[in-house]
């Protein structure tokens, strides 16, 4: 019985380490999403302007 509950320890301490290492890179990975949607926001925000500037001479 206690090998038994070695192993599920050991399987339970497994699958944790990989949730938590996948989670890690979820983060990362929509964290570099976020820094890619907020580049282009303010080149539209830019290229907006541009074209506001443009249209008023």
């Amino acid at each position: 019985m206690e090998k038994t509950m070695q192993r599920l320890q050991g399987r339970f301490q497994t699958v944790s380490e990989q949730l938590e290492f996948k989670n890690i890179l979820f983060f990362l990975f929509m964290g570099n999403r976020i820094d890619d949607l907020e580049k282009n926001v303010a080149e539209l925000m830019t290229q907006a302007g541009m074209e506001e500037q443009a249209n008023l001479k």
